[in-house]
């Protein structure tokens, strides 16, 4: 039970770092992402929090996903 667990958290780290950078590439090329004057939007600065967040979930799953392969 503890591999599979293990597994499943290497699985969403590869998924979160496959998927989200991709997505903030086009997020940061929307039109909505910067304004007239080229400063970031609130649309920008939400959604790369939003990628932020979710790439240090992947690292932290990454991590403990190793950890319990190793452990278990």
């Amino acid at each position: 039970m503890l591999t599979t667990l293990a597994i499943l958290l290497l699985v969403n780290a590869v998924w979160n770092v496959v998927v989200w950078p991709r997505f903030y590439k086009r997020v940061s090329q929307d039109a909505r992402a910067r304004d007239a004057a080229g400063k970031p939007t609130s649309f920008l600065i939400v959604h790369s929090v939003l990628v932020g967040v979710s790439l240090l979930l992947a690292a932290v799953s990454a991590v403990v996903g190793i950890i319990a392969l190793v452990n278990g």
